[in-house]
């Protein structure tokens, strides 16, 4: 089979759900301890998965989840990352609502030159309204003017990353010829919300530039992804939503003028493995029996801006709330009103449905492979995000199922390339220079 699954690892430290830091296996530090982030990795690595992955956000409240509460910057953790591993691509969270394009440019150029080609990120503009105090402002920004300032910022950020074209440093000291000042070009960008002079200081890595990937699920959170990213980690959590999803958004990238094979759709999934679908089932009946009703409220209220559930009554209907998350994680907290609407549920329903999510990936080995297969081929995703929690549910995986799915030839036994890019299939991004330069004398002689 020519086309086959891509795989990613969520690396989470002590985890963002409730009970995941309980476990003997995750040290308390794990969020902030760096031999633990490059152990995973190497395990990862070992498996010959395509990327890990560093969530991150720039708000929290002290109920926030445990990792959310003490972690590392991820650009700053995956360049120490990067020199323990020589294949996986490293995938790091960062805001375009917060931050300045020009120093995003140049850390994530930098991280790809320091891995040799394995950076990509993931372009969020944070759900969080809380986020807004920490960076000087009153208000959250408003979210459709986010949406566009992401498109602007995107705009800037590629093109600084081909301020110079590849052959720009000949460094040639015979000749004591560094830069060939041609082949150096300013981005000169004034629009709605940037003006940004350039040139980038540093030069383009082997993949060309780091690869886009973006999570939104709401209407502009799409039509973001369709126009700009290789690699969507989709939220959608069962079969029948997943392929709604996979088909618009391949239809929208088409719309666009782009190759749909070249946006790479991974939902997010915890898989449970056990020798038998019923000891597999066991464990998560165990799981949802032990969780915390209280935190699960919390838990709720996240997309809502931490809104506080607790001051409803459990066993009514799920409240009315109007324009609430509109402003915030829109198409998660829109997911949600839905879900309680259509399936009338209280709110203790809703708490405990969206602090569980009842997976399909759950069971025997093979039932888990047949799972991933399902969704692969009857056209719900192109492969998964999973998110690595204790050491030996990763174990499980990758010495049960991820055999079964090599076996049917849905899956490498051996990396074929050595940068993101070519793990995902994805095109070398060729400087716009270099092509507009190339395309000139046959448009004059046409002329």
């Amino acid at each position: 089979m020519s086309r086959q699954l891509k795989l990613g690892a969520i690396l989470t430290g002590v985890g963002t759900g409730q009970a995941e830091w309980l476990s003997p296996e995750i040290p308390g530090n794990a969020s902030v301890d760096i031999d633990w982030y490059r152990e995973q990795a190497r395990l990862a690595e070992a498996a010959k998965f395509d990327l890990v992955f560093i969530v991150d956000s720039p708000f929290i409240t002290p109920e926030s989840a445990p990792h959310y509460l003490n972690r590392l910057e991820p650009l700053t953790l995956l360049s120490a990352i990067a020199g323990v591993t020589s294949k996986i691509g490293l995938v790091a969270t960062l805001t375009t609502s917060y931050t300045e394009p020009f120093n995003v440019a140049r850390q994530f150029a930098s991280l790809d030159l320091i891995s040799n080609g394995r950076a990509g990120w993931n372009v969020v503009t944070t759900g969080l309204e809380g986020a807004a105090g920490n960076f000087g402002r009153e208000h959250h920004i408003d979210h459709t003017e986010r949406y566009r300032k992401a498109r602007e910022y995107l705009q800037v950020v590629q093109g600084l990353w081909d301020s110079y074209e590849d052959d720009a440093f000949p460094a040639d000291k015979a000749g004591k010829h560094f830069l060939d000042a041609s082949r150096q070009h300013r981005l000169d960008h004034k629009g709605e919300f940037f003006s940004v002079t350039g040139p980038l200081n540093i030069a383009r890595s082997r993949q060309g530039q780091p690869v886009i990937f973006q999570a939104g699920i709401s209407e502009s959170g799409r039509g973001l992804a369709a126009d700009f990213a290789e690699g969507i980690f989709a939220g959608v959590d069962n079969f029948e939503d997943a392929q709604v999803y996979y088909r618009d958004i391949k239809r929208r990238a088409h719309e666009a003028g782009r190759d749909p094979q070249h946006v790479v759709i991974l939902p997010g999934i915890a898989p449970i493995i056990a020798d038998t679908d019923e000891e597999a089932r066991a464990i998560e009946r165990q799981r949802d029996g032990e969780l915390d009703l209280d935190k699960a409220l919390v838990h709720l209220g996240r997309p809502f801006n931490y809104h506080d559930f607790r001051q409803y009554p459990l066993d009514g209907p799920f409240p009315d709330l109007g324009e609430l998350g509109s402003n915030g994680y829109r198409g998660h907290a829109e997911h949600i009103k839905q879900v309680a609407r259509e399936q009338n549920l209280t709110l203790r329903q809703a708490a405990l449905r969206f602090a569980t999510r009842y997976s399909t990936f759950v069971g025997s080995p093979q039932t888990v492979a047949n799972e991933i297969e399902r969704w692969f081929v009857e056209g719900a995703s192109d492969g998964f995000n999973l998110r690595l929690t204790a050491p030996s549910e990763f174990k499980a995986f990758t010495e049960r199922v991820l055999p079964l799915l090599q076996a049917k030839g849905l899956f490498r036994k051996e990396y074929s390339h050595n940068t993101l890019r070519g793990h995902l299939g994805l095109p070398v991004v060729e400087n716009r220079h270099t092509v507009a330069r190339r395309k000139a004398p046959a448009l004059r002689i046409s002329a």
